[in-house]
């Protein structure tokens, strides 16, 4: 068990405490533990590339702790009465993003039965998805007054980057380019 991993695992530990901090209206506290998982989830993958810690259970872990974060956190806000109606995520904005992560996930599985391994690295688009997805939830937790419009664009993006990999699931399956 290296740092990296212990970072990991710690960011799925505060999973439920920001949930919580939702639940119980302590948004000051929400954004605090976000923003410490955001950090955190850039310091395990520095560590380790670093010092050279990348393990097959690190490459599991860190996407595992990015998705509880942000589908918990897209869940809770989209069905929490205790912040304003105009800043809560309409019905459909955690329906698409879990949708997509839904998808990934079966996609991989599906990989995995037909192939025997999954190697699915994150794209500059998938990356780009995962940073607007969490600047909707930072925008939310500062009640930002146009977050709509970010959770739009992470929408988009999220919609657009799911396309993106079942693209490359089915290159992988078929083994065409």
């Amino acid at each position: 068990m290296n740092l990296a991993n212990r970072i990991s695992i710690t960011r799925i530990i505060l999973v439920p405490f920001f949930v919580a901090s939702i639940l119980y209206s302590k948004l000051t506290l929400a954004l605090f533990i976000f923003i410490v998982c955001i950090l955190s989830d850039a310091l395990d993958g520095y560590i380790a590339r670093i010092k050279a810690q990348e393990t097959r259970l690190g490459a599991l872990l860190d996407p595992i702790a990015d998705k509880l974060l942000l589908i918990s956190a897209f869940v809770s806000f989209s069905v929490v009465s205790n912040i304003p109606f105009a800043l809560r995520f309409p019905p459909y904005v955690p329906l698409i993003i879990v949708s997509r992560d839904v998808l990934i996930i079966l996609g991989c599985i599906v990989i995995y039965l037909i192939k025997g391994k999954v190697d699915i690295k994150p794209t500059i688009l998938g990356k780009m998805t995962t940073f607007m997805q969490m600047m909707s939830i930072v925008a939310i937790l500062i009640q930002f007054p146009f977050s709509a419009i970010l959770w739009n664009i992470a929408v988009i993006l999220t919609v657009v980057s799911g396309l993106e990999y079942l693209r490359i699931g089915s290159v992988m399956i078929n083994g065409s380019h």
